[in-house]
């Protein structure tokens, strides 16, 4: 199944947007049972862009939160789990609050934000979640107060430019417009390129997958021109300030975590050996590179660019 890639794909995404309005935490691991949280963020003081940049996003990027993404309809016992991490996270704060002796306020507390293609109102309804139309977009329901937290039903949020960032992260037509909106930035738009070497790169990484269902092949057919996209932005922008030795090395910077993230999904942990063969994959050209990784097992790749390294395989 694909769902891993995705996760990690909207992890990653939400990083690098949120990123520079705060610190960014992805997997944070917390107090009590062994898990995780998706995305934890708290804000800077003075973020290097403003916030309203990144629409409904960057509203909810002005204060703490914990963001917890999903690639299918977020089940009930799902979002039982995200508020069961959420009270974990908030324990920690008191527990901080009470060794330094002090009080945590409420408004200080991370909210949740359970960011789902779809939610039913069955759902809905069964945990109290209803909108706040006068400061938020339709989409987006809240819990009690109380429980801070909210969820957002992506494919229910208005396709306007301050919902953009959140579409990126919904499932087929909605995901497909997103895209499409994105690719249509001004390329000095401080978001758009790097949103769009995490959407090459997703689709790169599906595309060595061989389990791949109707709506991941739909997504690659519809990120392919991406790559191309992508070099034009580099080379205008390299043009502007004068630094093509900064587009090169842009562009290896992306080869390489592509070949990485290709190895890391076929073949798990890179090893020694594996990290020998990155920089010949690195000089072939993207069609070749992603059909070997594809087709041949760790042996046979091994072999094909370490041919006097004997391997015990």
């Amino acid at each position: 199944m694909t769902r891993f890639i995705h996760d990690q794909f909207a992890k990653q995404y939400l990083k690098e947007l949120l990123t520079p309005l705060g610190n960014v935490e992805t997997s944070r691991d917390i107090a009590g049972e062994v898990r995780q949280i998706d995305v934890f963020f708290a804000p800077k003081a003075e973020p290097e862009v403003e916030p309203t940049a990144l629409g409904i996003l960057g509203q909810i990027a002005a204060k703490p939160a914990v963001l917890e993404p999903f690639r299918s309809p977020v089940q009930t016992g799902e979002i039982r789990s995200c508020l069961g991490k959420l009270f974990d996270v908030h324990a920690e704060y008191e527990r901080v609050a009470t060794r330094d002796n002090s009080r945590i306020a409420e408004a200080d507390l991370p909210q949740l934000w359970i960011l789902s293609p779809t939610v039913s109102d069955t759902m809905l309804a069964g945990f109290g979640a209803i909108p706040e139309p006068e400061n938020w977009v339709n989409g987006v329901y809240f819990l009690s107060p109380s429980l801070k937290a909210a969820i957002i039903a992506i494919h229910q949020l208005p396709r306007t430019p301050e919902t953009l960032w959140l579409r990126v992260l919904g499932k087929g037509n909605v995901q497909k417009q997103a895209i499409a909106e994105l690719r249509e930035l001004p390329s000095d738009n401080f978001f758009r390129l790097s949103a769009l070497e995490l959407l090459y790169n997703l689709r790169t990484i599906l595309e060595v997958r061989q389990d791949i269902d109707r709506e991941d092949r739909e997504l690659i057919m519809e990120l392919s021109p991406l790559y191309l996209q992508r070099l034009e932005d580099a080379t205008q922008r390299g043009i502007q300030q004068g630094i093509q030795e900064g587009i090169q090395e842009g562009i290896q910077r992306s080869q390489r975590l592509m070949v990485e993230s290709m190895l890391q999904v076929k073949f798990g942990e890179i090893d020694e050996e594996l990290s020998q063969i990155i920089e010949p994959l690195i000089k072939l050209e993207t069609l070749d590179r992603t059909r070997l990784i594809r087709q041949l097992d760790r042996t046979e790749l091994l072999a094909r660019f370490l041919p006097d390294n004997q391997t015990e395989s």
